[in-house]
């Protein structure tokens, strides 16, 4: 199995409180700010994402209190800097009582509308960008007739291909000119439902 490089450290939230907790926009966008740019106070986070600097400090110390930032040393009141514990969130595919399935459907749908809202800047400013950029930047979608076990072989591989830039998130010495951060989305799903399985035709009662 390949190595993960260092940097990708993941905080796994198995407490339906926590899930709920990260499921506010304003949070998740903390979260990725910090993880983006390192430690911040929280007037500073507030300057960054148009909020006030007493919202994002009652947003941070939620967040603190399920382990997803932490003070980083130094400052006092709103002026003490945080940073992300982790750069990657995860939870459980598959939720092991009512409370977390809820939780896990409720951060994924927040999570879904980011990536849409995401999208739709990318769709509104696509032509004032570069032609480089523009021709770099993927949109589009592939059927595939896959088993399971080859979904997930799938997803492995892509994820080891993502790995190899993934260090460039916490040392900026790594990143070459002309890089940008991108928001690289990777989705696959079922698009028809189960089919029942077949009885056994060779059983005789």
């Amino acid at each position: 199995m390949a190595k993960k490089p260092p940097s990708r450290n993941v905080k796994r939230l198995t407490d339906p409180r926590a899930l709920r907790a990260l499921a506010h926009p304003t949070r998740l966008e903390l979260v990725g700010l910090l993880r983006r740019r390192g430690p911040l106070t929280a007037t500073q986070a507030a300057a960054l994402i148009g909020e006030s600097s007493g919202s994002t400090s009652f947003h941070l110390r939620q967040l603190a209190k399920y382990g997803l930032v932490e003070e980083a040393g130094g400052g006092e009141g709103r002026e003490r800097p945080w940073q992300a514990t982790a750069m990657f969130t995860g939870w459980p595919d598959v939720a092991d009582t009512p409370e977390l399935a809820a939780a896990s459907g409720l951060l994924r749908g927040v999570i879904a509308e980011r990536y849409f809202e995401q999208l739709i800047r990318w769709l509104e400013s696509h032509d004032t960008e570069s032609e480089e950029w523009q021709e770099a930047a993927h949109f589009g979608d592939t059927l595939l007739w896959v088993t399971r076990d080859e979904l997930l072989e799938l997803g492995r591989e892509e994820q080891a291909l993502m790995d190899r830039y993934v260090e460039r998130q916490t040392r900026p010495e790594l990143r070459p000119p002309g890089a940008r951060l991108v928001s690289y989305l990777h989705l696959a799903f079922p698009t028809d439902p189960a089919e029942p399985e077949e009885p056994d035709r060779g059983r005789r009662s």
